[in-house]
């Protein structure tokens, strides 16, 4: 099929205007030109790749690591209409096994694939191996030291689709762990409370993302670099950036783009409140209470987001990140932390034919996955 007369986000990051072919669900052919033959005429609207959030709670009522099928296709058919096309549940700090029946769900999910739900193209391990200090939402009952041979079991239990694995380096055996989990996914810092010299050992081990940047983790000090620090001035390293307007600053958000030049993730970490009404929910056994689009625990302390990754794009853009590097963060770079960028994230021929239609202040019009248009 011919989709013709847009300006389209190539994968050099820039809009051009002209068409695409879509083929057996896949990109086959982007073109500089408007052809006189019959297609689906764009009308000059704007058209940029699927969304891709590598860290995803839940939204619906659901949360994935509830460990509810039904519950998971219900998150993937939210996304799908909110332009987010592809996705990595995020999982919590639980016992193994509760983590052992979510990660099944994602796996059959990833083979049966309903019509208009979003892919799962990954799984973020977020947790157990966390600082109690820092420990945020997570349940501190269920924290753990780093067990490669614990994540190695999980990590095959689902056949190899945890892609993102968390990890505080402070933590005994945070190295070693990095070293070898490394060699089979994405490590990243989180929940941490290490200074320069931890986080920088677990960084030459092999992790080369950082989770949520600024939270849960010790502000930047000019004495005590900390996180950020080591991780800003190594080029191979992206952090993630939660841009709700509510876990970051828009001048915190500014700055981390200026930290990390090409390198910024965009997630939403949302929650099972995520699309949901002002009330109580639960996450990973306690209860979160949102208010206003804020969502805390009981002692106030802030949880996930309420914000899709959608509308955390178009707020990064409002608070003045150039509307091309938004797009990429929320597109072909979380693609690459997944290792999924020959599939998605951009418009390209040979990958999966998933995009946005929008006009040019991003306001969504209509989502396709592999070239077929989702229903709202």
């Amino acid at each position: 099929m011919l989709f013709k007369n847009a300006n389209i986000f190539t994968e050099e990051g820039v809009f051009t205007h002209g068409s695409f072919r879509v083929e057996d669900g896949k990109f086959t052919e982007i073109l500089t030109t408007v052809p006189e033959e019959d297609g689906v005429d764009l009308k000059g609207q704007y058209v940029i790749p699927g969304l891709v959030d590598v860290h995803n709670h839940g939204n619906s009522g659901a949360d994935f690591s509830d460990g509810s099928y039904e519950g998971l296709v219900k998150m993937a058919a939210y996304l799908a209409k909110s332009g987010v096309t592809s996705f990595a549940p995020a999982s919590m700090t639980l016992p193994y096994e509760v983590l052992e029946t979510a990660f099944a769900t994602a796996l059959r999910l990833t083979r049966e694939q309903p019509a208009g739900c979003a892919r799962l193209m990954g799984i973020q391990m977020e947790g157990p191996f966390f600082s109690e200090k820092k420990k945020g939402a997570q349940n501190a009952a269920y924290l753990k030291d780093p067990d490669f041979a614990a994540f190695k079991k999980l990590y095959e239990g689902c056949g190899g689709l945890v892609r993102i694995a968390d990890v505080a380096p402070e933590l005994p055996g945070a190295v070693e762990f990095t070293r070898e989990a490394s060699k089979l996914c994405t490590v990243s810092v989180a929940h941490t409370d290490a200074d320069y010299d931890q986080t920088a050992a677990v960084l030459e081990a092999g992790a080369t993302h950082i989770t949520h940047l600024y939270n849960a983790m010790p502000p930047i000090h000019h004495r005590k670099p900390g996180v950020i620090g080591a991780a800003s001035e190594r080029e191979n390293v992206v952090a993630e950036l939660i841009c709700d307007g509510e876990h970051v600053h828009p001048s915190s958000v500014r700055m981390a783009f200026k930290l990390f030049p090409g390198r910024i993730c965009l997630i939403s970490d949302a929650l099972r409140c995520c699309g949901m009404p002002d009330g109580q929910y639960e996450l990973g056994g306690q209860e979160v209470f949102l208010k206003d689009n804020v969502a805390r625990l009981a002692d106030g302390t802030i949880a996930g987001s309420a914000t899709n990754l959608y509308d955390c794009m178009r707020k990064a853009v409002s608070f003045g990140i150039p509307v091309e590097q938004a797009i990429l963060s929320a597109t072909i770079i979380p693609a690459r932390e997944l290792g999924r960028e020959a599939e998605i994230g951009s418009i390209e021929s040979g990958k999966l034919a998933d995009f946005v239609v929008c006009d040019e202040k991003l306001v969504r019009k209509a989502v396709y996955l592999g070239g077929e248009q989702v229903k709202e």
